[in-house]
């Protein structure tokens, strides 16, 4: 009898030795010495087909990896800019079948493509069925927000089998133990949250995420990436100065809303201003060091 996790033979899948195309980045990037610029979008925002477009223009003007974001009906995390894209996103039809698309358009840019989900969407599509299209289709590896190592069992042995990335999250207010058990069981890099609370745009970061970037490393963490704040050039730079990626979200979903905050820009308009935006948050965070 064989299943998703057997061969046609019936013999358990092993374990990818596939290597991490999110690590072989920021080695690239530590011999540069400089920090690589990730960006967030959700898919089906505006609508599938223009998401697609602002997906690769990212990639083009200078974002290096792609968090796609699986738009959901209950966001936890997500600040007013990033829930009224998901919402929209939402009313589309938007769903993670099509999600795969804006996977393949990311890796075929040239940019390394993650997914940000809540756990739930990836547990009722399935675990291994995810696992699998989302290697298929080029993905490096999964954010999740909502999940902690200690349950996330089925993931990791997913994860290992096809050889994706395991992006779990940190906070200011993590303990030097759950530092190390993240550290531990994370592939990629960790997500160290700049502050509690929801995602948004700030005129200000604070200096808690350095220090928590400093306890992450010394917990035993290759790659710590921040985000949650971050929205201009300038922040961009003092953060990569740190760092080793600096996460950018809801300034770059802003360019693609109009002055009401609840409705897309023209196409070309929105594209055009993603563009310019990234641009300048790529020039600011490359030239950190």
């Amino acid at each position: 009898m064989t299943n998703e996790t057997t061969t046609p033979s019936g013999q358990p899948l092993g374990i990818s030795h596939r290597p991490s195309p999110t690590e072989a980045m920021f080695d690239r990037f530590r011999a540069e010495n400089k920090p690589a610029f990730i960006g967030y979008l959700p898919y089906g925002f505006p609508d599938p087909d223009v998401s697609l477009d602002a997906l690769r223009t990212m990639v083009e003007h200078g974002v290096d990896a792609v968090e796609i974001g699986l738009p959901y009906s209950d966001p936890v995390m997500d600040g007013p800019v990033i829930q009224a894209a998901s919402q929209i996103a939402l009313n589309n039809g938007e769903s993670i079948n099509g999600v795969f698309r804006a996977v393949e358009t990311v890796a075929n840019a040239g940019g390394v493509p993650l997914i940000m989900s809540y756990w739930n969407l990836i547990y009722h599509y399935g675990v291994e069925r995810f696992a699998r299209d989302f290697e298929n289709a080029g993905g490096a590896g999964l954010i999740t927000p909502d999940l902690i190592p200690d349950e996330a069992g089925e993931w990791i042995e997913a994860s290992d089998r096809h050889g994706l990335d395991r992006i779990f999250l940190v906070s200011p207010d993590s303990s030097d133990d759950r530092l190390e058990i993240v550290a531990k069981n994370a592939r990629g890099f960790v997500y160290a949250a700049s502050r509690m609370g929801v995602t948004g745009e700030r005129d200000t970061i604070s200096a808690s995420p350095e220090r928590l970037v400093e306890r992450t490393r010394k917990a035993g963490a290759k790659n710590v990436c921040v985000g949650i704040g971050v929205s201009t050039p300038e922040q961009g730079a003092k953060v990569g100065a740190y760092a080793d990626g600096v996460i950018v979200g809801s300034a770059l979903v802003h360019t693609l809303l109009a002055d009401d905050d609840k409705t897309p820009k023209d196409r070309a308009e929105g594209l055009r201003d993603l563009a310019a935006k990234a641009e300048a948050l790529a020039d600011g965070i490359h030239r950190a060091r």
